[in-house]
């Protein structure tokens, strides 16, 4: 995300262009961070806890900043992107804090947010081989697909908690995990692929960038398949 306001702008222009800057770049690098502590460390202990509120707290900074900004910058796939982070945050915390076997309208305007993302990806492909770039606003069609994979992932998920009346067991903390994951995900690859003059210039184009993009999702497949594992400690921490 890039603000550019005039020189000559009002001086609460600019303090405030700067502001929401620091804020969106702030909090996705705090995000990064404590995402990755909550990652490695040990699941219901104290420091993962902590680590995935200063997480949530600092992810949401940052996708408030982008959904509400990006609209104005004329990027609509970023606006998009945000609303889902968002809606991954708020779902995946509410995933573990809402009382097991419980599910209600909070559940149905998820899964409508989820449906809106499946449509939204599924209009910028078709908008985006239709124009003569090959782009929506920058951004080739291939890089919607990501909004049509986590949109249908996610509507199925909520569609299941809505018919069952709500999840138990190692299925809430799966629900916690992938969902967290994905939008620390959306963080590091908006950094790591989406930022080259973040990044140093001798990595530019290498596959390294790529590590710290899919190592969430590794790390997620290594826990999901932990917590659906019996009598596992993992579980037991988790379920805790």
């Amino acid at each position: 995300m890039i603000l550019q306001v005039s020189p000559d702008a009002p001086a609460w222009m600019r303090y405030g262009a700067d502001a929401l800057l620091y804020t969106h770049i702030g909090g996705g690098a705090v995000g990064m961070v404590s995402g990755a502590v909550a990652l490695f460390t040990r699941k219901g202990a104290w420091l993962h806890r902590r680590a995935g509120d200063v997480f949530l707290i600092a992810m949401l900074g940052m996708a408030v900043v982008g959904a509400c900004v990006a609209p104005f910058l004329h990027d609509r796939p970023s606006t998009v992107a945000g609303f889902m982070t968002l809606y991954l945050l708020a779902t995946g915390f509410l995933a573990v804090h809402r009382p097991a076997g419980q599910s209600g309208r909070l559940e149905i305007a998820g899964l409508l947010v989820a449906l809106a993302v499946v449509a939204a990806g599924a209009i910028f492909i078709v908008q985006a081989r239709s124009s003569p770039t090959g782009t929506v606003d920058g951004q080739p069609p291939q890089a919607f697909y990501m909004f049509l994979v986590v949109g249908m992932i996610a509507a199925a998920s909520d569609l299941k908690v809505i018919l069952r009346g709500g999840i138990t067991g190692g299925a809430r903390i799966a629900r916690h995990l992938w969902r967290l994951c994905t939008a620390l995900t959306v963080a590091t690859g908006s950094f790591f692929l989406g930022q080259p003059r973040f990044v140093p210039h001798s990595l530019h184009g290498s596959p390294l960038l790529f590590v710290p993009v899919f190592l969430p999702l590794l790390l997620m497949a290594y826990w999901l398949i932990r917590v659906r594992l019996p009598r596992r400690p993992a579980v037991a921490a988790l379920a805790a």
